[in-house]
């Protein structure tokens, strides 16, 4: 499984390579080889079409629960309610919730309290975030609106174009810990093994 920047779910059966070239594929709307900003801020605003069911431009808590339960149900087993609060997994404000990443925050992944495991999308993501649509909620109301959205967009972008030509390559992103598990931790990443950006 892999879960888009956005939060979009993408699955593969048992032997079929890792998903994260679909989502690319998708992304790359120009189909060259590269996803820019701007096709990547045109992903993730169309899957959050997906997520506003209703259409109004706002992702609201019904919308949040419909995505957690019928979308992508995988990501919402024990994650952290404060691990939903911010943008980015952010704590209020912007900033790291708690102290630095024990189980109350930081700005590392979030992980089961007594346990190594990643929560949420964080397992099957690029970033780790554990709950990429609820990360875009910039202002804590449990709102999600379009600017939001293309704000979080631009932001998670950022994190991923590090070397900051403005493209994002497939072979250039980091592997997700889910990849690189069913992997066998072999294969560390074309970076160099670094983990995924937070």
């Amino acid at each position: 499984m892999f879960i888009s920047p956005a939060g979009e779910p993408f699955r593969a059966p048992p032997g079929q390579p890792y998903p994260v070239a679909a989502w690319f594929a998708g992304a790359d709307a120009n189909h060259d080889g590269a996803v820019s900003r701007d096709e990547f801020v045109a992903d993730a605003l169309r899957f959050f079409a997906v997520v506003d069911a209703d259409h109004d431009g706002v992702i609201d808590g019904f919308e949040v629960s419909a995505y957690e339960t019928r979308i992508a149900p995988e990501i919402v087993g024990g994650v952290a309610p404060s691990a939903r609060r911010g943008p980015m997994g952010q704590g209020p404000g912007g900033g790291p919730p708690g102290g630095g990443g024990g189980p109350d925050g930081g700005d590392r992944p979030r992980r089961s309290a007594g346990s190594n495991m990643l929560q949420g999308a964080s397992l099957y993501g690029l970033i780790a975030e554990p709950e990429p649509v609820m990360g875009a909620d910039a202002d804590f109301n449990r709102r999600i609106t379009k600017d939001e959205a293309i704000k979080a967009a631009k932001t998670r972008f950022v994190l991923l174009d590090l070397d900051k030509d403005g493209l994002l390559k497939l072979e250039e992103l980091p592997k997700t810990p889910a990849q690189r598990m069913a992997e066998g931790g072999k294969g560390r990443d074309k970076r160099g093994g670094r983990p995924p950006p937070r």
